[in-house]
């Protein structure tokens, strides 16, 4: 990922990412007549955490999460018989490619949520996880640090 191709470097040399730099450009749409499960497997295979909905008879643009999968199965709902329809979330904080990872991670902070749409000319250019952000954060040649415990 080059991270430097649309920064200049801040007064102090520090260069900010935007979230174009660092969202997911290929992104999951399914439809609010999938099942959860057929969502779930969807997300499984591409081991992603989230999916846009795209419903053509509603207005906007939903996301259906792995929480909002735990949440159902945790309330014995089933799975087969759910559909995204009913457990996607539709009032959302929409990033743009032009926001600070900063911007974005700050949105994710006060709304509570992992995951931003990132939408571009009313369109969904791309998806931003707050993994995206730790991985555009943290250099891929940073040592790993043992993890240790006190007794």
């Amino acid at each position: 990922m080059d991270v430097t191709n649309s920064q200049a470097p801040e007064p102090g040399g520090v260069i900010l990412v935007k979230v174009r730099d660092g969202m997911s450009h290929l992104v999951l749409t399914i439809g609010p007549a999938h099942t959860l499960r057929q969502a779930a497997r969807m997300m499984s295979a591409r081991r992603i955490g989230a999916a846009v909905v795209i419903d053509p008879e509603h207005a906007g643009i939903g996301i259906l999460t792995e929480r909002d999968l735990l949440d159902s199965i945790a309330a014995g709902e089933d799975p087969d018989a759910e559909l995204v329809a009913q457990h996607r979330t539709e009032h959302l904080v929409y990033a743009s490619p032009d926001w600070t990872l900063e911007d974005a991670a700050a949105a994710m902070v006060r709304g509570g949520f992992r995951h931003l749409v990132v939408v571009e000319d009313h369109d969904v250019a791309g998806l931003l996880s707050m993994r995206d952000i730790v991985r555009c954060w943290t250099s891929a040649d940073a040592p790993a640090q043992p993890v240790t415990t006190s007794a």
